[in-house]
C-alpha cells in the first residue's frame, strides 16, 4: 500500500485562448484526473480554484472536476494562495466563498506564503499578523461543516510567536494542516522525518488531521536538487515515503503523504 495518499493539483485543461486563467493541461480533465487518483488510491486532492471559480470555462471545469472526484470517493480541498491577499484579506474571503459555491467541499486549503514575499526577512512580524488576520477572516466566513486547511512549512515549529510558535498560531485556527518537508530522502538530520517531526507531533497533539508534503518539481523550482524527487524517480519516491509512513503512521491524525504536484508527478512517472 502506497504512503502517497493525496496531491496538490495546480493545473487545469482549459486553453488560454479560451480563458486567461487556463493552463492547457489536458490530463487535468475531470475523467483523467479521476482515473489518475483511482489508479493510485488517492484519498484527497487539493485542487487549485481560480479567482471567480463560478464563472467562465475554468469555473465550469473546476465545478465539474470537484463533482467527478467526489463522486469517485476522492475528497477535494479547493486550493488557493495569492500573496496579494495578505494586504487585502477580504479578497481571500471572496475567493473562498466563490470556490465553495462552484465546487462544494468539506475543507478549503490555503497556501498563502508570507515567507515567500520579498520583505519577509525585514518585515516578518507584520506579514505574519496579516497572514493570521487573513486566516481568521476566511475561517469566520466558512459555511458550517467546512474546515480550514493550511499548508505550513516544517520550520514554522521553530519560529517564535507570541509566547509560542508560528505553527501554534496556525494550529489554533486550522482544522487540518499539510506539513511541507521537502527533501529527497526520509532519514538523516536533513531528511523528511527529522524535518517534519516537531510540526507533525504538534499537529497530532492538537487533534488535527495532517499530511506530510514532498516535492517532485524541478530543482530550479524546488530551490535545489536535494529538495525534490525529480532526479530519484518514482521507485525511490515510494520507498522513501514508506519510511515516512513508518515513522508517523501510528500518530493520531496522520493521513499520509501529499505530493507536490499533479503535473510533475505524472512527468516523474513517465506519463507525460
Amino acid at each position: 500500500m502506497s504512503a502517497l495518499t493525496s496531491m496538490w493539483a495546480w493545473d487545469n485543461p482549459v486553453p488560454r485562448s479560451v480563458d486567461a486563467r487556463g493552463r492547457d493541461y489536458a490530463p487535468a480533465e475531470p475523467a483523467a484526473l479521476v482515473a489518475f487518483c483511482q489508479e493510485r488510491a488517492l484519498q484527497r486532492v487539493f485542487l487549485s480554484a481560480p479567482w471567480a471559480a463560478d464563472e467562465g470555462p475554468v469555473g465550469d471545469w473546476f465545478g465539474a472536476a470537484t463533482t467527478a472526484l467526489q463522486t469517485a470517493g476522492v475528497a477535494v480541498g479547493p486550493l488557493g494562495g495569492d500573496p496579494g491577499w495578505l494586504g487585502e484579506p477580504s479578497l481571500a474571503v471572496t475567493w473562498a466563498l466563490t470556490a465553495l459555491r462552484s465546487g462544494p467541499s468539506d475543507s478549503l486549503q490555503l497556501d498563502v506564503e508570507p515567507w515567500a514575499t520579498p520583505t519577509w526577512s525585514t518585515d516578518r512580524d507584520r506579514l505574519c499578523a496579516q497572514w493570521f488576520t487573513l486566516l481568521d477572516g476566511v475561517l469566520a466566513a466558512l459555511p458550517a461543516g467546512v474546515g480550514l486547511g493550511v499548508d505550513t512549512p516544517w520550520w514554522l515549529a521553530h519560529e517564535a510567536w507570541e509566547g509560542g510558535t508560528l505553527l501554534d498560531a496556525v494550529l489554533a485556527r486550522a482544522s487540518r494542516v499539510g506539513v511541507v518537508a521537502f527533501s529527497d530522502h526520509a532519514q538523516g538530520p536533513d531528511g523528511i522525518v527529522a524535518l517534519a517531526a516537531p510540526a507533525v507531533v504538534a499537529a497530532s497533539s492538537a487533534g488535527l488531521p495532517f499530511t506530510v508534503g514532498v516535492e517532485t518539481d524541478t530543482a530550479e523550482v524546488a530551490g535545489g536538487a536535494q529538495y525534490t524527487f525529480i532526479d530519484e524517480g518514482p521507485v525511490v519516491l515510494e520507498a522513501e515515503t514508506a519510511l515516512v509512513a513508518d515513522a508517523f503512521g501510528t500518530l493520531p491524525g496522520y493521513e499520509g503523504v501529499t505530493v507536490e504536484h499533479h503535473r510533475t508527478w505524472r512527468a516523474l512517472l513517465g506519463l507525460d
